[in-house]
């Protein structure tokens, strides 16, 4: 069956309206614990966190009550971030990973992504199979048979110490001094805690979540408050997580924001000379600046693209045996380590480097010279199909006959909310500009 409820990157939409109901919840829960009890057997549990949204506490109260309804026994960890659900499903040998997020979005939305026995993301297969349910009729457990909730108390901990072992054994971070901007997200309390224990020096920024303000003018989709708090405490580098820190910007000295391409370059770069990266290959979306392939062709390596989400990152990495991927939105993904994103692992790869090289971040943060990218976001109304439109594909084609040998078009619509993302690189600079505006007014238009 086609997905409806499934995005590319589990269900996600504004709370309290569908599908982010508490009714829908209950299903969904029930429906997932069905899925995994379908041998009848007892002894299955399933991990539940979350980040600082308001509506994570309905949206995990339902989910428990839709999962023990089926005899799923929940174990509940809290604000934590995403990369930690994964490994906790893994670590205590759970069947089932939930994690109640919708990432770098404002509070108003939330999410729901499942996470299997081996701590990676469902595969659609699966995801298209707990809708099915949800659509029809879910055989509850009997009574005896209902499952138990149990609140977990050191699973921050536990995460924290697991990350820790990214870092190199006989290194410390003693001497630098770290912004880190936790986005008033599920990192607040982890990220600081951890550069602190490695030896830093540590300048928490949104760390103070309400339960209404997570990213709100902070964290990786809005770096300018990293980059002032690291200017007003002359640090020597900042780390923005987003809310659910399974994302990283890097900020250099300056405050200057490096993206996801420049530290995926400088990861593959120095993995390969330790003999590190498997494969000879970095793994990355579409999205990725032609920079960054033609710097990698360069030293030997190949850069494998995917569609856009770092789910589709994490399958060609395990169908091609890589270890290292990510997206040019900060998404980066090490295997060696983590199941998903993990910002805070990301970041502690890069703190490696600066004190094992001695280098500034502004050094490391520049490995290649970009192509002139643009990208825009067109929003559009729900239920409207405005790539259908005469006049939408007529300025597409007519723009892609333009910049045909001086660079590349990508036009898709985002697998999270109502937009329309248009993204072009040419040499050209000012015939960028023009195709890129001239596609997004006509898509406004449209929409």
């Amino acid at each position: 069956m086609s997905k409806k409820l499934f995005g590319t990157d589990g269900v996600r939409g504004r709370a309290n309206t569908w599908p982010m109901t508490a009714e829908m919840a209950l299903k969904l829960g029930a429906a997932a614990g069905r899925y995994f009890r379908r041998d009848g057997s007892a002894a299955h549990r399933v991990v539940i966190g979350k980040d600082t949204r308001l509506s994570g506490y309905m949206l995990e109260n339902s989910l428990t009550a839709g999962l023990t309804s089926t005899g799923m026994n929940v174990l509940l960890v809290g604000p934590v971030p995403t990369p930690g659900v994964g490994f906790l499903t893994r670590s205590m040998r759970a069947d089932l990973g939930v994690m109640i997020s919708a990432s770098h979005n404002p509070h108003e939305d939330n999410g729901i992504k499942f996470f299997g026995p081996d701590g990676f993301k469902l595969s659609d297969e699966a995801e298209a199979e707990i809708e099915a349910m949800v659509e029809g009729e879910i055989q509850l457990a009997e009574a005896r048979m209902i499952g138990r909730a149990k609140r977990i108390e050191d699973g921050r901990g536990r995460y924290q110490e697991f990350v820790k072992t990214s870092f190199p054994a006989g290194l410390r971070l003693d001497g630098l001094k770290v912004v880190v901007d936790c986005a008033n997200g599920a990192a607040y309390r982890a990220a600081p805690e951890v550069l602190w224990e490695l030896g830093a020096e540590v300048i928490p920024v949104g760390v103070t979540p309400n339960g209404t303000n997570i990213n709100e003018n902070c964290g990786s989709t809005h770096p300018q408050t990293a980059a002032e708090a690291v200017i007003t405490h002359g640090a020597d580098l900042g780390i923005a997580l987003d809310g659910d820190a399974d994302r990283v910007m890097i900020l250099d000295e300056n405050g200057m924001v490096a993206d996801g391409d420049q530290f995926m370059a400088l990861l593959a770069s120095r993995w390969a000379a330790d003999g590190r990266l498997k494969g000879g290959a970095l793994v990355a979306t579409v999205m990725s600046n032609l920079g960054l392939e033609r710097f990698l062709e360069a030293k030997g390596l190949r850069l494998e693209r995917t569609a856009v989400g770092d789910r589709y990152v994490v399958e060609r990495m395990r169908s091609g045996g890589f270890n290292l991927g990510g997206e040019q939105s900060g998404h980066i993904v090490m295997t060696d380590y983590a199941t998903t994103g993990d910002g805070l692992a990301a970041a502690l790869q890069f703190l490696a480097e600066m004190a094992r090289s001695g280098q500034k971040a502004s050094e490391l943060t520049h490995q290649f010279e970009t192509v002139p990218q643009l990208l825009k976001n067109v929003r559009y109304t729900a239920g409207a199909q405005p790539l259908e439109d005469a006049r939408v594909k007529a300025v597409i084609q007519a723009s892609e006959k333009r910049i045909n040998g001086k660079g590349r078009l990508l036009i898709r619509k985002s697998g999270t909310e109502p937009l329309i993302r248009v993204m072009a690189e040419c040499i050209d600079a000012a015939l960028l500009t023009e195709v890129v505006d001239e596609i997004a007014a006509t898509l406004a238009s449209a929409g």
